[in-house]
């Protein structure tokens, strides 16, 4: 058993493979690869992309785990994560609203944190806007992985009692995306 694997415990069990190896190939980039300081970059963004990319197949796969979607919406190269999770949409959405899911399973706090993680590490980071790109410091890419991984792990245990035992030790093995 790997040393990380042993820091988050039943959390990292949960993971899919897929998603393990995003977060260890970026903490591959950002220890290995970046602390070296072999080379400036003008944007660290590229640094986020794996753990926020780890962090939509984690909810995905958490909400499919729990039931706010379905297996359907899962495997779905159309569901907008981001939009059912929009606090803005909740009146729009109705009963698909996961904001509203999450607020009413957890609290409004917990959904604000799911959200604004998912805006900083997705929406804020990636996006190209002509008149606003935005260029991230190594020490702001670090700030943003460190929120993702924090409110990844606060979304299992804050969640987790809500999954079927027989899931559970499915998901990591059932679950690549």
């Amino acid at each position: 058993m790997d040393k990380k694997q042993d820091s988050y415990g039943a959390f990292w069990q949960y993971l899919s493979q897929t998603q393990k190896d995003l977060m260890l190939e970026g903490q591959y980039l950002m220890n290995d690869v970046i602390r070296h300081g072999n080379y400036r970059f003008k944007d660290y963004s590229f640094i986020v992309f794996p753990f926020a990319k780890a962090y939509e197949g984690f909810l995905k796969q958490l909400f499919r785990d729990i039931k706010f979607i379905s297996h359907l919406d899962y495997i779905s190269d159309h569901l907008r994560l981001g939009k059912l999770m929009s606090p803005n949409l909740t009146d729009r959405l109705g009963d698909r609203s996961l904001y509203k899911k999450m607020t009413e399973t957890v609290t409004r706090d917990f959904a604000d944190r799911v959200w604004e993680t998912w805006k900083l590490g997705r929406n804020q980071v990636f996006h190209y806007f002509p008149h606003n790109v935005k260029a991230i410091t190594f020490e702001e890419a670090e700030r943003i992985v460190n929120q993702i991984l924090e409110t990844m792990e606060e979304a299992y245990l804050k969640l987790k009692f809500q999954i079927p035992a027989s899931r559970e030790q499915l998901s990591p093995r059932s679950s690549t995306k």
